[in-house]
């Protein structure tokens, strides 16, 4: 008996934009991982399936690549806009709270646990002068100050205005998050978000931040 041969099948062609999607995906797996000095980009191109060539087509180089994860993947949400338009408390766009904000922000990353783990570590490496995020990671707390000045927050009339009195609140705010965040990938596991609430009393303390959370 003759069988007849089974024709191929046609190969699917994926959109541009569903493979840069893939190509990042994969580097934010590995790199979160084992680091951004721990890869080459051979490796992102072998967890997608596709050549070297063919990757950098997409992504330019190793360090466009990195770039576009940070921005594209962790900048890119948990922002105060998405705050205000969540319709949760303290989230009215001419008066937001800010504490309201970062329990927002802290409920969105324990939600996206290896973007946080890519921060953490890329957090460490960028202490490297060499590193091609080293000049972003030195001025972020900067980047986030005058980002969170734009808005009108409602804030306790001892600290007003906000550009005068807020700032060093912001930056504890910013190296607890970090801190609480690094502890919370390790083990034994802790709850990300109850973890916040305590420190954030701290920060905010009553009674004087107690209409304005």
């Amino acid at each position: 008996m003759t069988t007849t041969p089974t024709a191929p099948r046609p190969r699917t062609r994926k959109s541009p934009e569903r493979r840069r999607r893939e190509i990042l995906d994969a580097a934010v797996r590995l790199i979160s991982e084992r680091g951004f000095n721990g890869i080459a980009v051979q490796d992102v191109a072998d967890e997608v399936g596709i050549s070297k060539q063919g990757l950098l087509r997409y992504v330019g180089s190793k360090d466009r690549m990195l770039s576009m994860v940070y921005e594209e993947y962790y900048n890119a949400s948990g922002t105060p806009e998405e705050f205000f338009a969540s319709g949760l408390p303290g989230s009215a766009p001419d008066a937001p709270h800010f504490p309201a904000y970062l329990r927002f922000l802290v409920r969105h990353n324990a939600q996206r646990r290896m973007l946080v783990q890519l921060f953490s570590v890329l957090m460490a490496e960028t202490l490297n002068p060499e590193h091609p995020l080293h000049d972003e990671f030195e001025a972020r707390i900067a980047t986030i100050w005058d980002g969170y000045a734009r808005h009108p927050w409602s804030i306790p009339p001892r600290l007003r205005p906000w550009d005068e009195h807020m700032r060093p609140y912001v930056r504890k705010a910013m190296e607890a998050m970090d801190g609480i965040q690094f502890r919370w990938l390790r083990n034994p596991p802790i709850d990300l978000v109850d973890e916040w609430v305590g420190f954030e009393q701290m920060i905010f303390p009553s009674p004087e931040w107690d209409d304005y959370r």
